[in-house]
């Protein structure tokens, strides 16, 4: 298997199971209401805003690798469009995997010293970087929405408000 297919599976199994913590977005975010996911915990940010988050790096890196322009710009990171509804949420929900299975799909068609080339203009480092951080991050904040989620079905009313 090269380093090229690894980082898809890695990809895979964080969006859609298989991964070694054995917890994953998908099954994570599998029965969480639009409300639960636009509800904001303390000054936490919510579900939908994290997920929003973590798709917009993906996203970012996948147009490079569709050979796009780099686009990406922190201060856009959160957001996220307004969810109204359940279709909303399913909507960013299904764009979300969609662009998560493109994304390990383009990964595994790399040839491995693609990996130690620069991203771009190299100020962000390697392709395996970026792709590595890429996962590290959608691992950490799904740390935030697992915890996010609990709290809201734990304490309902207890410095809980809507958006």
């Amino acid at each position: 298997m090269t380093i090229a297919n690894q980082l898809a599976k890695l990809v895979r199994d964080f969006h859609f199971g298989g991964n070694y913590a054995g917890v994953h977005l998908r099954q994570t975010l599998a029965d969480v209401t639009w409300q639960e996911a636009t509800t904001s915990v303390y000054t936490l940010n919510s579900i939908a805003a994290l997920v929003f988050h973590i798709n917009y790096y993906i996203n970012a890196v996948l147009k490079v690798l569709q050979e796009q322009p780099f686009e990406a710009h922190d201060k856009y990171s959160y957001d996220i469009p307004v969810i109204q509804s359940q279709a909303d949420w399913e909507l960013l929900l299904q764009r979300v995997w969609k662009e998560a299975a493109l994304f390990a799909q383009l990964i595994e068609q790399l040839p491995d010293d693609k990996l130690t080339a620069d991203f771009l203009d190299g100020k962000y480092g390697t392709y395996f970087r970026n792709l590595q951080g890429t996962i590290e991050h959608g691992h950490y904040h799904l740390g935030q929405i697992s915890l996010i989620k609990k709290i809201i079905r734990q304490e309902p009313g207890n410095n809980i408000k809507s958006l």
